[in-house]
This record gives C-alpha cells, sequence and structure tokens, in this order.
C-alpha cells in the first residue's frame, strides 16, 4: 500500500518522526511510504539523524530557507504545512498513493500565515471538494474508537452547531468507514450533550432536541446504535465499536489517557483516506532526534489494515 507521509510543521518534530517511520517499512513489505515536503528539510533531517537511507520522497518546495529553524514556531513553517498536506492530497486524488498521513500541525504557525485553520479535518475536506459538516475526526487508540460532531471550537458554538443532522452525518460517515476498516456491522454508542444524556430534560433540553431524534432516525435506517447515554456510563461498559462525542474534549480525554502518545487521528467523511497522529509538535525537542514515531508508525499500520 502506498501511503504518503507529510512532514507537519517543518520546524517540529515531524520531519523526524516521519523519517524515522519511513525508515521503519524501508525493508519492504505491504507498507510503501513516500514523504512529502521540502526536500532540503528532508535531507537534513536524514543527516542528523545519521541515517544511511533516505527514504523516497517528493520534494514540495514551500519553506522559505530562512523560515527553517527546529524548535521555533514561525508563520512560514505553519504555510509550509498546508502545502504539504495539499500535495499530499493531490497525489491520493490523482491515484499516485493510496493514503496519507499527516505529521503533526501547529495551528497557531498556520493561522498567522494567514490561513484559517482548526485541525487537519476541515482543511482535507476543503482540499478534497467535502462539506465541511459532512468531514469529522475519529481518534483511535487500542480498542477504543471515539468520532466527534464537532472538534475546534468553543462549546457555545458547538453548542450552537449540533443539530439531528449534524449526527445523522456523523453516523452514517462512522459507519462507511467502519466498513473499510473491515468491521461490516459496527455498533454505535451516541453521548449524551448534557449529563446523563439530560435526565429526559432535568439537565437541560438539549438531548431532547438533538440526540433522541437523531439516534431515533439512525434506528429508522438500520443502523445499531444505542443513546443517548452519558458518556461516563458508555465508555465505563465499553461495548461499542465506535463512539459518537458531541464534544472535543468528550472524545479527546479518554483516548489521550489511556494512549497519549500513541493515538491515531483520522479524517472521516471524505474521499480519501487520511490520518494523523493525535500528539502536537514538541517544539521542545524538535531538532534533538529524541522524538518517538511510534503514533506514526501505528497510524500508517492503521491505514494498510483499510480496504
Amino acid at each position: 500500500m502506498r501511503i504518503a507521509i507529510t512532514l507537519g510543521d517543518p520546524n517540529g518534530i515531524g520531519p523526524e518522526i516521519a523519517i524515522k517511520a519511513a525508515n521503519h517499512f524501508a525493508a519492504g513489505g505491504k507498507i510503501k511510504p513516500l514523504l512529502v515536503g521540502d526536500g532540503f528539510v528532508i535531507e537534513e533531517t536524514a543527516n542528523r539523524l545519521g541515517l544511511d537511507v533516505t527514504p523516497a520522497f517528493v520534494d514540495a518546495p514551500s519553506l522559505d530557507p530562512a523560515g527553517y529553524a527546529p524548535g521555533t514556531l514561525d508563520p512560514r513553517a505553519g504555510k509550509a504545512t498546508v502545502a504539504y498536506a495539499a500535495a499530499a492530497v493531490r497525489l491520493a486524488l490523482d491515484g499516485k498513493v493510496d493514503a496519507v498521513v499527516g505529521c503533526p500541525h501547529s495551528e497557531t504557525a498556520v493561522n498567522r500565515a494567514g490561513i484559517a485553520f482548526s485541525g487537519y479535518p476541515g482543511l482535507i475536506a476543503d482540499l478534497t471538494g467535502t462539506p465541511r459538516e459532512k468531514s469529522f475526526m475519529m481518534l483511535a487508540a487500542e480498542d477504543l474508537r471515539i468520532v466527534h460532531a464537532t472538534l475546534h471550537e468553543s462549546v457555545g458554538n458547538a453548542l450552537a452547531r449540533l443539530s439531528p443532522d449534524l449526527v445523522v452525518a456523523l453516523a452514517e460517515a462512522t459507519v462507511a468507514t467502519a466498513k473499510r476498516l473491515g468491521i461490516a456491522h459496527p455498533t454505535l454508542g451516541v453521548f449524551g450533550i448534557n449529563p446523563h444524556a439530560g435526565e429526559d430534560g432535568l439537565f437541560g433540553d438539549d438531548d431532547e432536541r438533538v440526540t433522541k431524534p437523531a439516534v431515533a432516525r439512525l434506528r429508522a435506517k438500520g443502523i445499531a446504535v444505542d443513546g443517548p447515554v452519558g458518556a461516563d456510563l458508555l465508555l465505563s461498559q465499553r461495548k461499542h465499536d465506535f463512539y459518537l462525542a458531541m464534544f472535543h474534549d468528550q472524545g479527546h480525554i479518554p483516548i489521550k489517557l489511556i494512549s497519549p502518545l500513541r493515538a491515531s487521528a483520522m479524517t472521516i467523511g471524505v474521499p480519501i483516506l487520511f490520518a494523523s497522529v493525535a500528539h502536537g509538535c514538541a517544539f521542545d525537542i524538535a531538532g534533538k532526534g529524541v522524538a518517538d514515531a511510534t503514533g506514526v508508525i501505528e497510524t500508517l499500520e492503521m491505514l494498510a489494515g483499510a480496504a
């Protein structure tokens, strides 16, 4: 399987873990990695790491060399991050690679470059011509998979956007992704918006208006779904293949708790296979050769298991 690996923010640990992960699979096998980014960054990083074999790469000239300084936050690097992702997505759309893995980005660096950016899912939606309301993030670690109806926005804004249509779209994207991952008949658990899913309106009517109608519609479509139920109770039972979180922290906290550095973040609802790691740029250790590439390696293996 041909998988492009973008460098993410070139001033973060992205180049290092991308090259380490690519070299992990250099001996052959199902996964055939292809690095995407500035050639000079790839070559400099490989030399610094003392690697004898530089993996195959596509040179995507995007970074002003003056902006290359591992360990620093720079809008020029933020702009390059987006350019690398765009180049890799184009390869996927053209059928030249089967999937894409994005290394860590800095939302601050990208936004300081004048590019509105709140994470990979929205960017991948734009690059593939997918409506943003149809693109979602799934976090996966060990045997836990959580998809998110809303992501990087204020709780107030997220609550205002939540609707039965949004939850149904999330569930349908999840079912489609499950089939690509080899789960033909997935079971879904829907987290409530309010504590205890509102206790039939005792703690607010949001679940009465949003999650309960959505679940009813999903059941009418023949989808195996339970809820809405409080996230704490559903996660304590752990009997579903996928969980639908309504807000960022509902899904991120349990995943980061069980796997702070090795979780994978898959963008679902888009026409290509795209995933990233669920940790940041780690500017504090960038350029020091000590970054752990396990998250990238496991993300590549996850995508390789997709149909």
